[in-house]
């Protein structure tokens, strides 16, 4: 599918994470915003575009190419089906995608059998450090890969006041730690490593004051011995000057080497055998969220629409993170080793 240009688009939501949404598109050439939708008309009008109360009535009058939902899971499948039936010729949305893995499913037999593609804003994989580390990892720089590490540490879980400045819908959330934030984890790792057979999962809240898990370790087994480890506590910290900029840190290792993540989004080799380090990118700027992570999904959409290039993150490709997520949450509740293929 190509587009004409400019690309029209409307935001659905104007929470605070879809300032960094409209953000992105105001930066990217051949992408226009024309709308924000919100159930708080104030909200939507303080966007500064075309505001509307009601989906229907934008999709009505605006007529947008791409509709970006940027709300919680459980209107996601109304708004994918609104869309797509609505005229929309392309979807992008947030993550947690959709309220269930069977709704997931619907969005993808939608978006099959209408040829309008939908995508899921699963953007870890997009921020320039791990763009670079599976570059590394395919031009041989450590040989196999055998072992990847993360440590989320960022630091903003504790005490009673936890998220209440920034998203306090976290501290309702009855499964928060995977399904909100590991989850990145879960397509990063997929994106380095390939589809996992098996995952275990150990985890437990330490803060009182949220409803969901915000500490854990989760192992994905692959074939050949091949491991990948979460470590996450969000209670804790590392050495950043902005903790959030890549939340925690990564080890990628192989028979040839090892590449490593500091939280500065710093990323270094170090060969099998050798103590010095060769530096493979530099560090990102720590005001933009996640190496403007938004922006590069953005742009991959619009670059799709306009030549046709292979998406990545479609609802069908993005299937397999949310069984995978199932398995870790089941894995956790029985306490033992779970197939990814169950």
């Amino acid at each position: 599918m190509t587009l004409a240009t400019p690309v029209r688009i409307a935001c659905v939501g104007a929470g605070w994470f879809s300032r960094l949404h409209r953000d992105a598109w105001a930066r990217i050439v051949n992408a226009d915003t024309v709308a924000a939708v919100d159930r708080d008309l104030q909200r939507a009008a303080a966007t500064g575009l075309r505001a509307f109360d009601d989906f229907g009535d934008m999709m009505a009058e605006m007529r947008p190419d791409l509709v970006d939902i940027i709300t919680p899971p459980p209107s996601h499948l109304d708004l994918i089906r609104r869309a797509v039936t609505g005229g929309a010729k392309a979807v992008i949305c947030q993550k947690p995608f959709c309220a269930s893995l069977d709704e997931a499913q619907e969005a993808a037999r939608l978006s099959r059998e209408s040829g309008v593609p939908v995508i899921v804003h699963e953007n870890f994989r997009f921020q320039p450090w791990y763009r670079r580390i599976r570059a590394g990892i395919d031009e041989g720089l450590i040989g196999e890969v055998l072992q990847i590490t993360f440590r989320l540490r960022p630091g903003d879980g504790q005490g009673p006041e936890a998220y209440l400045a920034r998203q306090p819908y976290f501290q309702q959330m009855p499964r928060f730690l995977v399904h909100e934030t590991a989850v990145h984890w879960i397509d990063t790792f997929r994106y380095l490593l390939g589809e996992p057979e098996s995952v275990y999962a150990d985890l437990h809240r330490l803060n009182p004051a949220i409803a969901g898990e915000d500490a854990g370790h989760i192992l994905f087994s692959y074939p050949g011995g091949r491991r990948a480890l979460f470590d996450g506590n969000r209670l804790l910290d590392h050495p950043a000057e902005n903790t959030r900029c890549t939340m925690g840190e990564a080890l990628v290792e192989g028979t040839r080497g090892t590449i490593s993540l500091d939280g500065s989004g710093r990323v270094t080799l170090r060969p099998f055998g050798k103590s010095d380090q060769t530096l493979l990118l530099e560090a990102g700027d720590q005001t933009v969220f996640g190496g403007d992570c938004v922006y590069h999904l953005q742009k991959h959409v619009i670059d799709s629409l306009l030549h046709g290039t292979a998406l990545e993150n479609t609802a069908a490709d993005y299937l397999p993170v949310l069984r995978q997520e199932a398995a870790i949450y089941q894995s956790a509740h029985l306490g033992r080793k779970v197939s990814t293929a169950d």
